[in-house]
């Protein structure tokens, strides 16, 4: 492997990991938006907009991670219809990464749309909050489009190498041992 094909997949690997932290970050926010609308209600203040704003972290956090738990294996996949193909897994292979490839890229684009029509009309939220509602889509466009270009990327390293870059799970990983 060349010195410049490292360095592209050093990045995107580390494009992948940044975003499966920051989805954990959104996880902890949800963790801290609960537990403060819990304190608040106690307490008799209101909080408004709280369940809006759990709900905007738990989509961030959703697809923000899609690209890390793919690349790590943890996606259900077509396992055992892949090991079945024998001889045949690459073309089993190809035809699930160009599927994912292509219906990933359709999504980023219609996600990325969405945030744009969403800004450029002043969109807000139906909550008591009235978030504009571009800035509750942006991760969600963001974890797409880093969807999309795994998915890329893992065809593309097919093609060229035979193999892709999803690692096994652990549960194969411990029965492999």
């Amino acid at each position: 492997m060349s010195t410049v094909a490292r360095a592209i997949r050093r990045s995107l690997d580390a494009v992948y990991d940044g975003a499966g932290a920051l989805a954990a970050l959104c996880l902890l926010a949800i963790l801290v938006v609960i537990s403060t609308q819990v304190v608040a209600r106690w307490a008799g203040i209101p909080f408004p907009g709280s369940s809006q704003y759990a709900g905007y972290l738990m989509a961030a956090a959703s697809f923000l991670a899609f690209a890390h738990t793919l690349n790590r294996g943890a996606h259900i996949r077509v396992n055992l219809f892949l090991t079945a193909l024998g001889e045949r897994r690459f073309w089993g292979e190809l035809w699930c990464l160009v599927i994912a490839s292509a219906a990933s890229t359709y999504l980023a684009w219609f996600a990325v749309r969405a945030v744009y029509w969403s800004w450029r009309l002043g969109d807000v939220s139906q909550g008591q909050d009235a978030t504009p509602l571009w800035i509750a889509q942006t991760p969600m466009a963001v974890g797409a489009v880093i969807l999309a270009v795994s998915f890329i990327d893992n065809l593309v390293t097919l093609l060229l190498a035979g193999r892709d870059n999803i690692r096994p799970d652990l549960s194969q990983q411990s029965r492999a041992e």
